[in-house]
């Protein structure tokens, strides 16, 4: 007989009860929320850590950047103290000590009056003579020696003295400049001697007579200075008798422009 009909059964339908349908599908209406909130977490935790991220190079670079400040300050400080000093970066066209110059223009060039052989550029040859009757009115005797000299004349006293007196080119350099790198090119440049000890040119011992004195104490107001002092930085031999004309702004820049001098109190 069929149970159908049979009181106190249990009746299965079509669609059975709750607890043969696997778990599996069970689960799917309630696992959707969960995933939801779980995609909510990971957006919201990589945008939290990617703020932090940034946050973290930021406050990085302005460490770096304001270190990098404070070292270029402290680079570009000068000591109040410091003497002249040289720009190294613009003395690094030296040859052996010696700066180049180019040549004077022979349009620019004039004798020395009473010395039709020596020329200087105007300014420098008025100057100078100028500066040589003031000195005569005092009893002092003061001569020029040489002047403007180009670099063929050159070339023969730094490399044609220098192979007659046996020196390499650094020895003869403490002496005289190699061609192309001479004071004498611009026509600004004087070797003097004093006419009433004239076995004193050319020599230490220059600086011994009433010429070089005078020099020392009244060449700056006609613009003349002496170029290498004792112990100058371009490590030039001493020569007293050597002077230079940077009393107009031509002659300034050419001497003083490459070398960026920093100015020196008295």
């Amino acid at each position: 007989m069929s149970n159908a009909g049979q009181p106190g059964k249990p009746h299965n339908s079509a669609h059975g009860s709750g607890e043969d349908i696997p778990a599996a599908l069970r689960d799917t209406p309630d696992a959707a929320p969960q995933r939801g909130l779980r995609v909510i977490f990971l957006i919201a935790a990589g945008i939290l850590g990617f703020v932090l991220i940034a946050g973290l190079s930021g406050f990085i670079f302005s460490l770096t950047a304001s270190r990098q400040a404070k070292e270029g300050e402290t680079k570009s400080q000068v000591n109040p103290d410091q003497t002249p000093v040289e720009n190294t970066d613009n003395t690094t066209q030296a040859l052996l000590g010696h700066l180049p110059y180019p040549e004077a223009p022979e349009s620019d060039l004039v004798p020395i009056p009473g010395h039709p052989r020596l020329r200087l550029r105007r300014a420098a040859a008025e100057k100078f003579h100028l500066m040589v009757q003031d000195a005569r009115r005092s009893g002092v005797n003061i001569v020029p020696i040489s002047a403007f000299r180009s670099e063929q004349e050159q070339k023969q006293l730094f490399f044609g003295v220098g192979a007659q007196r046996n020196q390499t080119p650094a020895q003869r350099a403490a002496l005289s400049a190699p061609p192309g790198y001479s004071e004498h090119h611009t026509g600004y440049a004087v070797d003097i001697g004093d006419g009433n000890t004239p076995a004193t040119n050319l020599s230490e011992n220059f600086e011994k007579t009433k010429a070089f004195a005078w020099m020392s104490q009244n060449a700056a107001k006609y613009g003349f200075e002496l170029s290498f002092p004792r112990d100058n930085q371009q490590g030039v031999s001493y020569e007293p008798w050597h002077w230079r004309f940077v009393g107009d702004r031509d002659s300034l820049e050419t001497f003083y422009k490459a070398r960026n001098i920093k100015p020196k109190q008295q």
